[in-house]
């Protein structure tokens, strides 16, 4: 089959955007030049449905490399940038994806990429596992195994494997130290308030940031909300995190409680209708309000659509909503994503370690094809460590080393 592309004419300007990143990109540039020499996944088809922008692109071409062969999607319908994809085409990689698919068009890009028979599976909130699981399950023998990236994903997989039908390992990348202490949180943070910025240019110091969800990515949200001078409100349904977000010196309340004064909604829990009719109803006139979670749902988008009186495109990427309360309400990318809907997602350092963690994760599930029991499997220690060890060099930055003297004083 060949590749599905909006336009291969714009493969010059991919090539520039992955350039960048690769020179931003000290761990997958030397996990590149050492899985060309390697060879981990030769024979070996990768099917990936991450977002597809830059940062995705240098990781399949890091994973070619190393021998694989790439069937490649992005993993929402506003992510994929054009350019990007025809430049992995003009590489050689089979590439089913373009900006602005309609929800047919991107279940036949999931469809695909899968087609083939892929041994590993690299997704990204779970579309390519469930798809294969209810529609393509004559390919599940020749799966070895798969990594998913996103706490939305982990949950998909964690209620099919207590459901029992979950028919093949997916380590869980997310859950890696070095995935969510730092993508989730300092990634999301900045790349969130990177969309926001450059869709509205609009000021946030001095206004009111409610963020709904405080887990890691909520946390970077907040933090950088602060840095540029908002008041912050927390809404959460966990008391635990309610408590951090307090102690954290931000304020907490129910939404329905902060719908009332917020000047920026962002929602950030992977469930759906955080925000809804009966918040709408109450937002201040102009009250804008975006999504960082994984699915469009959070934002009860079509109940909003329902009983908005007018709509109009406002800017672009800002949807404009008259309520029947008369006021105006704006959402930002369609509820999509906004960091990579209206921006070009997390920082290429941060992606380094996220994505490094993935090709080693890929790589630890070839090496061990068919010795792993469990079909939940944390990312291995040494895994995370050795990534944090190279990323620590790259930054110029030496730790202490616990004697035998200690590490027996440890082990008592």
């Amino acid at each position: 089959m060949s590749s599905e592309i909006r336009d291969i004419n714009l493969a010059e300007s991919g090539e520039r955007k992955i350039e960048w990143v690769k020179r931003n990109c000290d761990l997958l540039r030397t996990l590149e030049a050492e899985f060309e020499k390697t060879k981990p996944f030769k024979g070996i088809k990768i099917a990936l449905s991450v977002h597809l922008e830059a940062k995705t692109a240098y990781l399949c071409k890091t994973l070619a490399a190393g021998g694989a062969e790439m069937y490649v999607t992005g993993s929402n319908p506003l992510s994929t940038q054009d350019d990007v994809a025809a430049a992995l085409v003009k590489a050689g990689l089979e590439v089913h994806a373009w900006h602005g698919t309609t929800p047919e068009e991107y279940d036949n890009h999931i469809r695909a990429v899968l087609k083939p028979g892929p041994n590993i599976i690299i997704d990204d909130g779970g579309d390519l596992v469930h798809m294969m699981h209810t529609e393509l399950t004559d390919l599940i023998p020749g799966v070895i195994g798969g990594c998913e990236e996103t706490t939305t994903g982990i949950l998909r997989l964690e209620a099919m494997n207590r459901a029992g039908e979950l028919k093949f390992p997916m380590v869980k990348v997310n859950n890696a130290e070095c995935k969510h202490f730092f993508d989730n949180r300092y990634g999301t943070g900045q790349s969130v308030w990177d969309g926001i910025n450059r869709t509205t240019n609009l000021i946030v110091a001095g206004k009111i940031v409610v963020v709904a969800g405080y887990g890691w990515c909520g946390k970077g949200t907040a933090m950088r909300a602060k840095g540029l001078g908002a008041r912050v409100v927390v809404t959460e349904v966990n008391p635990v995190k309610a408590i951090e977000a307090v102690m954290d010196g931000f304020d907490v309340m129910p939404m329905h409680e902060a719908a009332k004064i917020g000047d920026f909604f962002i929602t950030v829990t992977g469930c759906n209708k955080v925000i809804d009719e009966e918040d709408f109803a109450v937002m201040k006139d102009g009250a804008i309000m975006c999504n960082a979670g994984h699915f469009d749902c959070e934002i009860d988008m079509a109940r909003l659509r329902e009983i908005a009186t007018e709509s109009r495109e406002m800017r672009n990427n800002i949807m404009g909503y008259k309520l029947p309360t008369g006021q105006w309400v704006f959402v930002l990318a369609e509820g999509r994503l906004v960091n990579l809907a209206a921006g070009d997602g997390h920082p290429a350092e941060i992606m380094d370690m996220s994505f490094a963690i993935q090709a080693l994760s890929a790589k630890y599930l070839v090496e061990h094809a068919g010795e792993l029991n469990e079909k939940l499997i944390d990312v291995p220690v040494e895994v995370d460590r050795e990534v944090a060890t190279r990323k620590l060099d790259f930054l110029g930055k030496k730790i202490d080393v616990l004697t035998e003297e200690q590490k027996k004083y440890l082990n008592a």
